[in-house]
């Protein structure tokens, strides 16, 4: 196996749990070019995967979303000649793309009727796995041995450089214990309320010695105005300032990161930044953390029997509400002292 295509899956998260599946091809075939099929919203991601040699942006959902522009994919890869193709991504299309890129050997979840496009149908697991054991379990019935299941990303030099900037510039010093406190959500049932992080920053700001800190996207920005409106003093906000390989950098010099079920959980996680995941309607079987950083779920049973939960007329988001700003708080300074 020379020249090996992966194809990924579409999501931040998802891509961060794929992290281990590249470490253990590159230990089985150590010699050969990994290439990964992935859309341009986790481009960053990918390139801080040092197992992946060459990177492939497709994304069917937006501007590639055209016959022309996948029949100009499948002949790009068919003139890359690849060995192998180990399918994660569960769609059709997918598989189609590597069947008729002529890969003589594909690999992927004989899910949608996929066998006859797969020369390697597996057959998909019938329990609910963890995201990223999902994904380990299709290479090692392939016949690839995983030594490490942990997730992991690396960060470039020069973006650490920056983000260290933007810290000191932001009155943060090395020495400072730096927390860090995500609100955002890619949707709303994952988001803990807005009155209990506000809580939560009193009560870290009470002790004195700690530096928060306040991330998200642009969209964010509004949320972190409206949950420092009512303290008296203000901590450091910088969402929408920092690009998402600039992120990457930031979460791996902060000492924890506090925040829902999210991209920045995951990120953090994986660069072994300590985290503090606040679950609801999500199920921690399947999604939590598993980086190489420490990490510590808070999540309140509440008698629903929804997880994972996808009710998006929920009217009343119980299962955040329930965890509190105390148990946060406690599980911080658990970190802190290391206990």
């Amino acid at each position: 196996m020379k020249k090996i295509l992966v194809i990924n899956v579409n999501w931040l998260g998802d891509v961060i749990f794929s992290s281990p599946v590249f470490k253990a091809i590159k230990a089985k075939y150590p010699q050969a070019s990994v290439t990964c099929l992935g859309p341009l919203r986790v481009k960053e991601i990918l390139e801080a995967n040092q197992f992946i040699d060459n990177i492939i942006l497709f994304d069917d959902k937006g501007k590639e979303r055209s016959l022309l522009a996948k029949l100009m994919l499948v002949l790009r890869l068919r003139r890359e000649k690849f060995d192998l193709a180990i399918i994660l991504h569960r769609s059709m299309t997918r598989a189609l793309f590597c069947f008729l890129a002529g890969i003589k050997v594909r690999v992927g979840y004989d899910t949608k009727n996929r066998r006859r496009l797969l020369t390697c149908p597996i057959k998909e697991p019938k329990e609910d796995l963890h995201r990223s054991d999902y994904y380990l379990n299709l290479i090692e019935k392939f016949g690839i041995n995983v030594d490490d299941r942990r997730a992991f990303l690396s960060v470039k030099e020069e973006a650490a450089d920056k983000a260290g900037k933007i810290l000191k510039n932001s009155g943060v010093d090395e020495g400072d214990y730096k927390v860090v406190i995500n609100p955002g959500g890619n949707w709303g049932l994952k988001r803990w309320p807005k009155e209990n992080f506000t809580s939560l920053i009193r009560k870290l700001n009470f002790d004195g010695d700690k530096k928060i800190i306040i991330s998200g996207s642009d969209k964010d920005a509004d949320l972190a105005n409206e949950i420092v409106h009512s303290l008296n003093f203000m901590p450091i906000i910088l969402c929408g300032k920092l690009k998402t390989e600039e992120l990457i950098a930031f979460l791996s010099k902060v000492d924890c990161v506090v925040s829902g079920d999210s991209g920045p959980l995951h990120i953090a996680n994986a660069l072994g930044t300590a985290t503090v995941g606040i679950f609801g309607p999500t199920s921690r079987k399947i999604t939590s953390p598993r980086g190489v950083g420490r990490s510590v779920i808070l999540q309140e049973d509440i008698g629903c029997n929804r997880e994972p939960c996808y009710f998006l007329e929920c009217p009343r988001n119980l299962c955040m509400e329930a965890v509190t700003a105390e148990e946060v708080y406690q599980a911080v300074n658990m970190i802190k002292k290391g206990a």
